[in-house]
């Protein structure tokens, strides 16, 4: 089929999104959990920083040297922002200490704030578009935390005594905020330093990471309680496993801190029996904690999501590493979908769904709760607000959800679309439905629409997974 007819089906098959988002008013409960934090952003120029080195008193030696890639002074962020700011490459380095991060506090501020985590933001996009009610697991919920979620009745997270009330309401005062300041610093800026002088080449970003609950994936005892007794609970969207580390800083098991959520999750499976259970995986740097998440809990997990770089770090921890080279020289849809098929089986997965560039895919369990045509209107779902959230730049507000609506699928997108049908054999039903229906699972593939100057990428992930699950009504 020519690429203009091709594009004009799949625009009529995106006319279920309004229909889609309005069914989502049918979910009752959703917890989105672990990990919730304060984004600080704030554009560093080079009279700033010379600022900073000023009021520190270090000379220029001490902020050009390379050194460690932790944060235990003032002068570390210095360093980091510095090496940052010469390559233009993007660094996260961790706040190891308090007295830094007060300092980062009291000397550094932010031109704004933004929700930071996958259960964070997955929380603030669940009760914009409806659904009943939205549990949020936040670690540390002190008020510049709680500002940061939508003022929204649905949108709820647990008072100290196991109650519940609006996320955005709460001042659990004594908790310590938890934030990644943003130092962003633009291409072209020119920073003299003991006499050298150094063009940035690109922008980008250094992140300077207080956040030692999250880090240790910190479950709050009244959050547990919170979900164990309320009522109509369908599913869970965990993330947060990519901040662990093997050992933590602290010496303590990782390990020890995934066995105890799920431990945790299984008991709100008990108190809830229909409970679904969707696992995001994430970027995790963490080899042993990487493996461990592939081996224990994506078996356990009820539905997976990832994305191409993710799908890799899989393989190469799982010892599939001629394939992780295939993919990684090859990052298109009939590679990328031969790895799927192999995780899918290799983790006895019921569903996982893969989201790369212009194309999200599914692959489901025979005769899985949702029809494969109800998880690809899901999908369609999730693909017009992601386009609204990178078009707009927020889809906290309501009218904002279906910008997007009515636009067409990306030509890339359907290329991607006929490469994942070839790897099936040629399956027509794929490229003019998205569904394809085996033998032992079903593939559900939906071609995205693609927003040429996005306003922000930020928590596009966590927006498509979330919604392509929720939305499956």
């Amino acid at each position: 089929m020519e690429t203009t007819t091709l594009r004009s089906q799949w625009k009529s098959l995106y006319q279920v999104a309004p229909a889609q988002l309005n069914k989502m008013k049918q979910v009752h409960g959703v917890v989105s959990a672990f990990n919730a934090n304060i984004d600080a952003v704030i554009k560093i120029k080079p009279e700033l920083l010379l600022k900073w080195v000023q009021v520190l008193g270090v000379d220029a030696p001490a902020v050009l040297a390379e050194g460690g890639r932790a944060i235990k002074t003032p002068l570390d962020v210095l360093r980091g922002f510095v090496q940052c700011f010469k390559s233009g490459a993007a660094m996260e380095w961790l706040v190891h200490d308090e007295s830094a991060f007060q300092w980062m506090r009291s000397n550094i501020g932010y031109d704004r704030l933004q929700m930071g985590g996958q259960g964070g933001i997955i929380g603030n996009v669940i009760a914009v578009c409806g659904a009943q009610q939205v549990y949020v697991h936040c670690a540390s919920l002190p008020e510049q935390q709680a500002k940061l979620f939508v003022n929204r009745a649905n949108l709820l997270s647990a008072k100290p005594n196991g109650t519940a009330a609006q996320a955005s309401q709460i001042n659990r005062e004594n908790d310590l905020p938890l934030i990644h300041w943003i130092l962003e610093f633009d291409k072209g800026d020119t920073l003299t330093l003991g006499g050298q002088s150094f063009t940035c080449p690109k922008s980008n970003r250094f992140i300077a990471t207080w956040d030692p609950e999250n880090f240790r994936l910190a479950i709050d005892k009244a959050f547990d309680q919170l979900i164990q007794n309320s009522k109509n609970v369908e599913t869970v969207l965990l993330a947060g496993y990519q901040m662990l580390s093997h050992p933590l800083l602290d010496g303590s098991s990782g390990v020890a801190r995934v066995d105890e959520s799920m431990k945790i999750v299984d008991s709100w499976r008990k108190a809830h029996p229909s409970l679904c259970v969707h696992f995001e995986f994430a970027s995790t740097q963490d080899v042993a904690i990487r493996k461990y998440l592939l081996e224990k809990v994506a078996p356990w997990a009820d539905s997976i999501g990832l994305n191409e770089q993710e799908l890799i770090d899989i393989l190469e921890v799982a010892g599939q590493i001629e394939l992780a080279k295939e993919v990684h020289t090859n990052l298109h849809g009939s590679s990328l979908f031969k790895a799927l098929e192999w995780l899918f089986k290799a983790t006895k997965a019921k569903r996982i769904q893969l989201h790369f560039f212009g194309m999200y895919v599914t692959v489901q369990k025979k005769n899985h709760a949702t029809k494969p045509e109800t998880t690809r209107d899901g999908m369609i779902l999730a693909a017009t607000i992601a386009a609204a959230k990178a078009g707009t730049g927020s889809i906290e507000k309501e009218e904002n959800l279906l910008w997007a609506h009515g636009r067409e699928v990306a030509d890339v997108a359907l290329t991607e679309l006929q490469a994942i049908a070839i790897q099936l054999g040629g399956a027509a039903s794929l490229v003019n439905t998205g569904v394809w229906s085996g033998s032992e699972y079903d593939v559900v593939a939906v071609p995205t629409i693609l927003i040429e100057k996005p306003i922000t990428l930020v928590g596009m992930g966590d927006t498509i997974s979330s919604l392509s699950l929720i939305g499956a009504k």
